[in-house]
């Protein structure tokens, strides 16, 4: 399946979406929140905050990290995603993350009726998801056989008056590396900055309407992504 397929396939024929992500020390939060709120476009809450949480996997030879580290303008990272306060995974959806140069869309696979524990083995958790993924899954999930990191953070949402242009807000992140442990690692978390990151989605025939927005974010765009920021936390554990 090629690029424009899986695209069209994950989103019937709908506009790839442009992302454009932002990162500052979270002493910044109130303000930039107020900045959201205050802006001409009027930015809403359209739903509460909840607690991402995502289990990144890689190839053997972190091919996902090594292509990020390149930026290469085609490539792909695969997570398993729960909205939770639990740290063990719970329902949700394996999602490959695709993306083409400043463009990204996700293929998702519903899990559902899984329970593990903190003293699962990455054996068994696999075999768990494996089952209960749908056929249109099963390569991905098998290419990618190396559960790497854990992250977590609370998720504030927000959308323009218009509903062209939607932003979210990441605080408290946490890592817990998953490499060189058989089981589940959700005690010994890795130490990270107190960061938040603001991503900016849209379609590309919004991109005039968000331009003129991102020129006046009192922050400096940047590449940024959790996966490659968990990795170097870990590093240095």
């Amino acid at each position: 399946m090629n690029v424009g397929q899986d695209f069209a396939a994950a989103n019937g024929g709908l506009e790839e979406r442009h992302e454009v992500k932002f990162a500052a020390y979270e002493h910044e939060y109130d303000r930039l929140k107020v900045w959201l709120q205050m802006h001409p476009l009027a930015f809403r809450v359209p739903y509460p905050s909840r607690q991402v949480n995502n289990v990144y996997f890689d190839t053997w030879d972190y091919r996902a990290y090594a292509e990020n580290l390149a930026g290469v303008s085609q490539r792909s990272k695969l997570r398993y995603r729960w909205y939770s306060e639990s740290l063990t995974p719970d329902v949700g959806s394996l999602e490959v993350k695709r993306k083409r140069n400043h463009f990204g869309w996700k293929l998702r696979y519903p899990i559902a009726n899984v329970t593990w524990s903190d003293h699962s083995t990455w054996a068994d958790i696999r075999h768990a998801m494996r089952a209960s993924l749908s056929p249109g899954a099963w390569l991905w999930f098998d290419q990618n056989p190396q559960p790497m990191m854990i992250n977590r953070y609370c998720r504030d949402y927000f959308v323009s008056s218009d509903g062209r242009i939607r932003a979210t807000l990441d605080t408290n992140q946490r890592v817990y590396d998953q490499r060189s442990a058989a089981h589940l690692n959700v005690t010994r978390p890795a130490v990270m900055q107190k960061t938040l990151v603001v991503e900016f989605k849209f379609a590309r025939a919004d991109r005039q309407a968000a331009v003129e927005l991102l020129a006046k974010m009192p922050l400096r765009v940047g590449r940024h992504s959790k996966y490659m920021n968990a990795m170097r936390a870990a590093a240095f554990v």
